[in-house]
Formats: C-alpha cells, structure tokens, sequence
C-alpha cells in the first residue's frame, strides 16, 4: 500500500526535531485524521535502513540515533560520561529488576548498606524515580525505572532486559550458580501495586535527591 508522501515528511521532520522518543498516538495527533501512522513508520524505517542515521524504537516509541556501525565517528562531539561506581551499578540492577523495590530491601539483595548518595546520584541520572511508599512500617519509599532508563541503555521494554542465560553467556555469572538461583522478570508498571500507597505532594517536595528513606 502506498503511503502519503506528506505523511511521510510530517513524520520525519517530527522525528528530527524531538529531543525524546515520540510515541505513535503523539505521532497520529499531528497528521491528518485516518492517517496510518504504522504504514509510516514502516516506510521511513525501510528508507533510512541503509542511512547515517536509523528509526529505531525504545521504550515503546521512535527516535533517530547514528546508525550503529558509525557510532565511532561520533566520539569526539560526545563528552566523557561519568562513570557509575559498582555500588551504583548494583543497586540500578537491583531496582530494574525488583521494581518496586524499597533501600532496605536493595541492602538485603546486596548484603550491604547502601552507601548515602547511591539512590540520590541515580534520581539526579533521571533512570529511576520515586514511585509510592510501600504499606510497611515506617512507609519506606519504592523506587522503580524510567523511560529515561530505557532509552539511555536502548531497551524497547523492561523486559528485553538479560535473563539468567544472557548473562551467563556474556560472561557476568561465572562459577558456581546456588541451585533455584533465577532473576526475576522485570515489569516497570506504573500503576501501583497493592503493597504501595502513592506519595502525597509533600513527599514530592520533602524528598530531595539524596534522600533515601
């Protein structure tokens, strides 16, 4: 089925000039009404598939990124990131996976304290956020991650994350594995589980960065 040209030029341009990932009913709001905007992205992916730059789609929407055999090119305009020291690292595995998960119980995962700032540093980050307080004692704040994770590390969903055999065969779990050992499947839903009540306004403004009640 042919595809409007100028459906074509709308979309692309829109792309072009999204700093985020622009989502398909974000997309259908500025075409014309009836407009397939699937057929469109179709289209623009088979142009572009041999380009510079490809459609590509993370966190469930569509953005334009250098293609990946010319990323090397550009590392000069590119500033040197900062590094997550391994406790960040940990505890950001921790949370992708066990959304929603609370600072106490990260520690358990880990088997240590969470060194202050950890949590603080990854909501700076923009990869995870506050989601509710979780119906315990001391209603400790749940964490979980953003779309700002899964664009950052090019995930379409939470769940393309590695299982326990993608990570066995990328090296990252060697030796001995503890017999029923297994890594959950992550689901970043937000809707609030039934162990989580939602922050009130006060929370959003109490709760600095570096705060990891």
């Amino acid at each position: 089925m042919s595809v409007d040209h100028d459906h074509l030029r709308i979309v692309e341009a829109l792309l072009f000039a999204s700093a985020e990932p622009l989502g398909i009913d974000a997309l259908a709001e500025r075409l014309p009404h009836g407009a397939d905007v699937d057929a469109v992205i179709e289209e623009l992916q088979r142009h572009y598939a041999t380009r510079g730059v490809e459609l590509v789609t993370v966190a469930g929407k569509w953005m334009f990124r250098t293609a990946e055999d010319l990323s090397y090119l550009m590392s000069r305009e590119i500033a040197e990131p900062r590094r997550l020291s391994r406790a960040a690292l940990e505890t950001l595995a921790i949370i992708a996976y066990h959304q929603p998960v609370t600072r106490a119980e990260i520690e358990a995962i880990r088997g240590v304290s969470a060194s202050k700032g950890t949590l603080g540093m990854l909501l700076e980050t923009g990869w995870i956020r506050l989601r509710g307080r979780r119906r315990a004692p001391g209603r400790p704040v749940t964490y979980g991650t953003t779309e700002a994770f899964l664009v950052h590390f090019s995930l379409e969903a939470i769940q393309d994350l590695p299982g326990l055999d993608d990570l066995k065969g990328a090296g990252l779990l060697e030796g001995h594995i503890p017999p029923g050992f297994h890594i959950p499947l992550p689901s970043d839903d937000p809707a609030l589980t039934d162990s989580e009540d939602p922050l009130e306004a006060d929370d959003l403004a109490d709760l600095a960065p570096n705060d990891e009640d």
